[in-house]
């Protein structure tokens, strides 16, 4: 009869150390890569974060009124005047107390109500005196050409300056970016201040949060206001950090300004 040949000590020993090795690379493999997934989706929910924050601004800014676009001392924030429609003029107010003027109406029959900005190149619109370019609320109403343009309360305004293509703009209140910490505001409803951020909106929902995970003090704002032979553009720059890994994303910008007098 044959003998049976069982394991020794050693061959035992040689076994598990081998499985021991196998069983330590395969867990460092799965480890680095189950890392390395967690690593792109980090980089691409990042990225894809920066992108929207990025579209946002620019989507924002290009609605903006030409000229009305400025940015605080450290560029951390940036003030611009939505623009809502835009029109031409007939007339402008006369009178001893003008209070309206006519104007061709909205395509579409459309109406809208703002403040109504006449020919703002070379004065500030960031003040309501009269006269000047910007006037108190006002409604451009819907009907047959030409419809009238009313001052909301009967309020009075002169225009210092014609415009040379009798266009007008109708814009909402001003509305500002800002960085504070990581979070990105924006600010709206506040009313026309003499400087930029100088008295925002604290709480909901004149503040809304657009975006969380800026690294603090990375956003940047640079204006090139615009003139009469080029169009503006604003830059800016800002960071990204990722709350799992700690990496960071930067992403720069320019957005241009349309010039339409």
């Amino acid at each position: 009869m044959g003998r049976n040949r069982g394991f020794t000590l050693v061959e035992l020993v040689m076994v598990i150390v081998l499985l021991a090795i196998v069983a330590t690379i395969s867990v460092r493999f799965l480890a680095l890569s189950t890392q390395g997934t967690v690593d792109v989706g980090s980089r691409q929910l990042r990225s894809f974060s920066a992108v929207v924050i990025s579209e946002h601004i620019s989507r924002a800014l290009r609605e903006a009124l030409p000229g009305s676009i400025r940015v605080n001392g450290d560029g951390s924030c940036i003030e611009w005047m939505p623009v809502v429609a835009v029109s031409n003029y007939l007339n402008l107010p006369r009178g001893a107390n003008p209070d309206s003027f006519e104007a061709a109406p909205l395509a579409g029959g459309d109406s809208a109500n703002g403040r109504i900005v006449v020919y703002g190149y070379g004065s500030t619109l960031y003040s309501t005196g009269s006269p000047g370019p910007v006037s108190p609320e006002a409604t451009l109403p819907t009907g047959a050409s030409p419809v009238t343009v009313s001052f909301d309360g009967g309020a009075n305004h002169r225009f210092a300056t014609q415009s040379p293509e009798r266009k007008f703009f109708v814009i909402e209140e001003p509305r500002t970016f800002c960085q504070q910490g990581s979070f990105l505001f924006r600010y709206r409803d506040y009313g026309i201040q003499s400087s930029v951020a100088a008295s925002l909106p604290a709480t909901m929902p004149t503040r809304e949060v657009l975006a969380g995970n800026l690294v603090p003090d990375s956003l940047n704002f640079e204006s090139v206001p615009p003139t009469l032979q080029r169009s503006g553009v604003v830059s800016f720059r800002f960071q990204v950090r990722s709350q799992q890994t700690g990496e960071v994303t930067s992403v720069s910008q320019e957005v241009q300004i349309r010039n339409v007098p």
